[in-house]
Order: structure tokens, then sequence, then C-alpha cells
């Protein structure tokens, strides 16, 4: 037996709230988010529904099939097109041109029958660390790619990753819209909340992750560094969270 079950699982059944139910089932604590809460988060389709009616705003979007045409209209290019229901970016493709649809679209579906087409937003890539009912230092992501792809996360030196200087308005925004993302997606526990910000000023919501990276360099253990927790104290506090989560119906 165990106290707390500290989950470290990306994409699939293992975020998507199947291991979670599992773990509910057998009646064991665990880090992270409920079944409904990952099941909601993970399916990108559904949480932006989830997120606008929250009143946090979201890159327009639809979902393959789509023609050239319905795309140039309802989301415009250059667009994202990714799996539905996966993480780490894996299947994401940037298409600048109509003629490179069909073919990112393909590759989507070699990782989900579901197909998200998404406007791309130009501008910062921010993120926002979420730790029980509190959010954390916003994080910038400066990567070598345009976009902050599977190669740049996972690939050292393919990223440049530090607090954040931003005016204060605007760090306080971040914070607010990633703390009424977890609670709209029923997130519990810990989270990262993605976002990009236009050289307008204007904030976009790309997704929330309900089993951030939690290796000593990653994301959320670098915001939590920025507020002065260790990475073995952000591990701990995460698992206390976990236990006084156990036995909730979420």
């Amino acid at each position: 037996s165990c106290d707390v079950v500290f989950l470290a699982l990306h994409g699939g059944q293992g975020e998507d709230g199947t291991v979670q139910a599992l773990l509910a089932v057998m009646g064991m604590a665990y880090t992270g988010s409920g079944v409904l809460g990952s099941a909601l988060a993970l399916d990108k389709d559904v949480a932006k529904h989830v997120l606008r009616d929250a009143g946090v705003r979201v890159a327009p979007w639809i979902m393959a099939p789509a023609t050239e045409a319905q795309v140039a209209q309802d989301v415009g290019f250059p667009c994202i097109v990714k799996p539905s229901i996966e993480g780490s970016s894996v299947g994401l493709s940037l298409v600048r041109e109509p003629a490179g649809l069909a073919a990112a679209v393909a590759e989507a579906e070699r990782w989900d029958t579901n197909v998200m087409i998404e406007a791309f937003i130009p501008g910062r890539e921010l993120t926002v660390g979420v730790l029980g009912d509190r959010a954390l230092p916003v994080i910038e992501i400066i990567a070598r790619h345009e976009l902050f792809d599977y190669e740049c996360k996972y690939t050292p030196g393919m990223a440049e990753e530090f607090p954040a200087d931003l005016p204060h308005a605007l760090d306080e925004t971040l914070k607010n819209a990633a703390l009424t993302a977890h609670r709209a997606l029923k997130l519990r526990g810990y989270s990262r909340v993605d976002f990009r910000v236009t050289p307008a000023g204007d904030i976009f919501c790309l997704e929330a992750n309900t089993l951030p990276g939690m290796t000593a360099n990653s994301l959320i253990p670098k915001a939590a560094r920025a507020a002065g927790m260790s990475f073995s104290d952000l591990c701990e506090t995460i698992a206390k969270l976990a236990v006084g989560f156990h036995g909730t119906k979420r």
C-alpha cells in the first residue's frame, strides 16, 4: 500500500481520466486532477467550449473535416492543426497556406481521429502554474522554433524559460485567467495554463495541462522556484494536496 500515487504521465490514458478512474476505483489517492477534470482538459474541443463560456478568451477554431475555404473564413491562415485529444504537442503543425492543410490534418489523424484547426496567435508565449488555490509567477517561453513544439519542449537548448517581465496589470490578468480556467475545467491540485499575448496586448488561452512536466527543469518547478519554493517542497505540496482531495467525487 502507499499514501499517494504521484502521477507523471502525459497524454493518452495517462491524462484523459482513465488512469485516474482506475486509481479512484481502487481507493487510492493520486496527484493531479480527478477523472472529470482530466477528461475535460485533455479534449481540446470540449475545453475550449468550457473556457469560452467561463469568459476566458480562446483562439477561433473549427474541427476537421473542413475545406480550405471554410478554414480561411472561420479561422484564417496561418493556422494550427493538431490532434484534439493528445499532449506534448505531438502531431501539431503550423499551416501557412491552404495547400498545406490536407497534409497537416493527415499528420494529426495519425494520433487522434478528432482534429482541431485553430487560428495561429502571434506574440509572446506565457504560462501560469496553479498550485492549490494560487497562481505561481508567470513564466515566459522563448522557443527556437516559431512554436513551442515537441522538439523545443524536450530537446535541451531549444527553448529559454524564465520569469516574465510584465506590467503589473498584465501579470494579474494572466494569473486570474489561469485560476478561472483551472476552476472552470474542474481541475485540482496543480495545473499549468498556457497563453499567447499578441503585440496589441490581447490575451488568448491556448490550453490547460492537468499533469504538466515535473522534472527539475520543467515549467512548473521553475515557476515554483521563482516563488521561493524548492523542487522537493513543490513535490511534497502536490502530494499533500492529493491526500487532501482523496475521497472527493471529482
